[in-house]
C-alpha cells in the first residue's frame, strides 16, 4: 500500500480527471469548462462570485477563467444577465450540463461504487483536511 501523500492523491486526480476529459471531450469541453457548468447548474450566480469560486476551485488566475466564461457564452452554453451580472446556464447550457452530470456518475460508479461507505467517508475527511490546509497556506493563514 502506498503512504498517503500528495503524489497518491495528484495520480488519483489526474486519472479521474483524464476519465472525465475523455468523456467531455466530444463535447468540446474543456476542464474549466465543466466546472462553470457544474457550478452554474445549481442557478443564477453573480459573475464575480463565479469567477472567485473556479479561481479558488482550479488555482488559476482570473484571466484564465475569464477566458472559460466567455467560452461558455461563445458556444451558447451560459448568457449574462442583470444590471449586477449573473451568469445563468442557456436551455443548450442545460442539456450539455446533464451530459456532463451523466458522464460524471457513470465515472463515479465505476471508481466509487465498491468502495464500503465507511471507508469513503474516512477518506473524504481526510481529503476535506488537507483541502483545507493547503488552503490556508495559499492564503498566508499557516
Amino acid at each position: 500500500m502506498s503512504p498517503l501523500n500528495g503524489q497518491v492523491i495528484g495520480q488519483a486526480h489526474y486519472a479521474t480527471r483524464a476519465l472525465l476529459e475523455r468523456a467531455t471531450g466530444p463535447l468540446g469541453l474543456s476542464f474549466g469548462q465543466v466546472i462553470a457548468l457544474n457550478a452554474l447548474a445549481a442557478g443564477p450566480v453573480e459573475r464575480a462570485r463565479l469567477v472567485h469560486r473556479i479561481t479558488s476551485t482550479l488555482k488559476v488566475d482570473e484571466p484564465a477563467v475569464r477566458t472559460v466564461i466567455d467560452a461558455l457564452v461563445d458556444a451558447d452554453l451560459a448568457r449574462v444577465d442583470g444590471v449586477v451580472p449573473h451568469m445563468r446556464l442557456t436551455d443548450t447550457g442545460h442539456a450539455t450540463q446533464a451530459r456532463v452530470a451523466e458522464a460524471v456518475a457513470g465515472i463515479t460508479a465505476r471508481l466509487y461504487g465498491d468502495i464500503a461507505p465507511a471507508e469513503a467517508d474516512v477518506a473524504a475527511r481526510v481529503l476535506t483536511l488537507i483541502t483545507e490546509r493547503a488552503n490556508d497556506e495559499l492564503a498566508g493563514v499557516a
